[in-house]
């Protein structure tokens, strides 16, 4: 795979507002750290985390249309649920479309970092849970699950997807399905049914 980050990084800062730019390079920061610690492939992650938010500050309008247009290539049910997890699919699309990516690793891990899913890959978990605990990230729980992280992947994204669940409950918000597919797989695979 030969894809330029000076590109991804040029390209990316033309989308997103400066913070926005800011949190995906310590996501990028972050999901190194994991994949050195989990054995995974570092390029993959790189590249997953610098594109994943790279939808994140358009207008909803531009993203409800271009998963209209792309049904076929969209979760069926994606309008129905919370707009901030329009982001992520279409970004990778974008990839896919832009940046002439092909690899579904990476396309995965870009298309569920917000959801999750069911038997999600090592690329996907160390994306997602980078977006959890970067060094910017401020909320009741991060310091627990950066703790967690460096011990066990799999039970870090557990506490992760536990607590928006509960925080999505507490605010009566629907919880998207992959969300819970996702939260109920990792249980089964940390032992904590």
């Amino acid at each position: 795979m030969t894809i330029k980050l000076e590109l991804l990084l040029a390209e990316l800062k033309k989308e997103v507002t400066e913070k926005r730019y800011q949190h995906s390079l310590g996501v990028v920061e972050s999901a190194k750290e994991l994949a050195e610690r989990f054995m995974a492939d570092q390029e993959k992650v790189i590249v997953a985390a610098f594109l994943h938010d790279y939808c994140k500050n358009w207008p909803k309008a531009r993203l409800s249309e271009i998963i209209k247009e792309n049904q076929s290539e969209m979760p069926p049910d994606l309008l129905v649920y919370n707009n901030e997890l329009w982001h992520g699919p279409v970004a990778a699309l974008v990839a896919k479309n832009k940046f002439s990516i092909n690899d579904e690793d990476i396309l995965n891990a870009i298309k569920y970092h917000t959801s999750g899913r069911e038997k999600m890959s090592q690329i996907e978990k160390i994306v997602c849970l980078a977006d959890y605990i970067e060094p910017s990230r401020v909320y009741p729980y991060v310091e627990q699950l950066r703790a967690k992280a460096k011990e066990d992947l799999n039970c870090a994204l557990l506490l992760a997807f536990t607590s928006t669940i509960e925080y999505l409950e507490e605010k009566n918000e629907a919880i998207y399905p992959l969300t819970l597919d996702a939260r109920n797989y990792l249980a089964k695979q940390c032992g904590e049914e």
